[in-house]
């Protein structure tokens, strides 16, 4: 984040993060690459000792009491080790902690989010589903109603943290005693499909919990990313997050975390590739002179640079949305711009940074080999891409429709040469 924008405390704070992200171990990001490393409890733990989970949180739970802007100031600090290490220190602190804060009983605060900030236990979350991911309220995970416990039965896929986390936050939809022990979920087409039905379940690993898969992936190694299956397992009726049925409200809430902390977190995994690309460029000579004094060279650098300044101008902006409580659809479109435009532009940055420094950016001599299969992930993850635009279209149309203070700003459509043309406006 810009320094001016910064408190003295935030400052502070970032000089924390920075102490730790110089703590960890090169052999620790290397070896998590070649997945030599399922899981990195070391890393997580020494971030818990260090106070660094959940600024945002209160105090009583563990955090520091600070907001938005600080938690994106961390997310992007920590990024610097790679995306993988940002990914896992938030999905647990950021993401399941957020819900249980916001969602949850002070006996699931103490019980969960407590050992998470302090490193002591790790937690993932549980969206996706083999039959598709950005069809998030089809879920054919069911949680059937027993009385005193709910039982689960289905499959999570693409779950960072399946293998390593303690206890996973599942969404599953909600049925009343019918149908026995196993069985399969109704079909998405059904009325148990609907969000009425979707609730949001703590469940401990234990029986019945099994990592079935562990995924082969092109970037952000050594996280445990791996495919859940959940077989008959009983849920006490104390981890139901939230009502029975509102697991929607959860999700909502937890739309904020997930894409504004990807943003964050994006930026800091790619500023390093441009002050690698920049070193290069410094030093290299070609034709006679350093290349930097080349425009195809220097031109992309710039660029990037642009690029990167503006991603981290809408992050900021939107945590500040987000700290001020601006209404739900305002706050809904400014996250989602700022993930697609984020995501995207930190790809293009490391596809410049990697392309100015020529074949040599494309071996293991640099990062930026590495930077740029991690952030791939980037604009698929937290909700595609293509589903930000959706969301923004949506509310953007909402927002124009219902704002009535357009109306009292100046008619520019009336200011056209032919604007009584009326003949000429043709709508149908």
């Amino acid at each position: 984040m810009f320094d001016f924008l910064l408190s003295k405390e935030q400052l502070a704070i970032r000089e924390e993060v920075r102490e730790f992200v110089s703590w960890v171990p090169k052999r620790m990001i290397l070896d998590m690459d070649k997945d030599k490393i399922s899981f990195p409890k070391e890393f997580l733990a020494e971030a818990g000792k260090r106070h660094l989970f959940g600024c945002r949180y209160p105090k009583k739970w563990g955090g520091r009491g600070m907001d938005w802007v600080t938690a994106c100031m961390v997310l992007e600090e920590v990024g610097v080790l790679g995306y993988i290490f940002a990914c896992i220190f938030g999905v647990g602190a950021e993401l399941v902690c957020d819900a249980i804060i916001q969602h949850g009983t002070d006996e699931q605060r103490e019980r969960y989010v407590l050992p998470v900030l302090r490193g002591e236990k790790f937690a993932a979350e549980c969206l996706t589903e083999p039959r598709g991911g950005s069809d998030f309220f089809g879920a054919t995970t069911v949680a059937s109603d027993k009385g005193d416990y709910f039982v689960l039965n289905g499959q999570k896929r693409f779950i960072v943290g399946a293998e390593g986390a303690d206890y996973f936050l599942v969404y599953a939809r909600t049925i009343t005693g019918e149908g026995n022990e196993g069985d399969s979920a109704p079909t998405s087409n059904s009325d148990q499909s609907s969000h009425q039905h979707l609730s949001c379940f703590i469940v401990d690993r234990g029986p019945g919990v099994r990592v079935e898969y562990l995924y082969g992936l092109m970037g952000c190694r050594g996280g445990g990313t791996g495919r859940l299956a959940f077989h008959n397992v009983e849920i006490p009726k104390e981890n139901l997050l939230g009502a029975q049925g509102g697991g929607k409200a959860v999700f909502d809430t937890m739309m904020i975390p997930e894409r504004l902390g990807t943003a964050a977190m994006t930026i800091g995994a790619t500023a390093p590739v441009i002050d690698v690309a920049t070193g290069y460029t410094s030093r290299r000579k070609a034709f006679g002179q350093i290349i930097n004094q080349f425009e195809g060279v220097s031109f992309q650098v710039a660029d990037s640079v642009m690029l990167l300044d503006t991603a981290r101008a809408m992050v900021y902006t939107t945590a500040l949305a987000v700290d001020k409580g601006l209404d739900v659809s305002t706050t809904r479109r400014l996250i989602s711009e700022t993930k697609k435009f984020v995501t995207q532009s930190c790809q293009e940055v490391t596809n410049k940074a990697m392309q100015v420094m020529g074949g040599i950016g494309y071996t293991n001599v640099f990062p930026i080999e590495r930077t740029f299969r991690d952030i791939r992930l980037a604009s698929i993850w937290t909700g595609t891409n293509e589903m930000m635009s959706l969301i923004v279209a949506h509310e953007w149309y909402k927002q124009y429709a219902q704002d009535a203070r357009r109306r009292n700003r100046r008619n520019v459509e009336a200011d056209a040469e032919g604007a009584d043309a009326d003949d000429e406006k043709i709508y149908e």
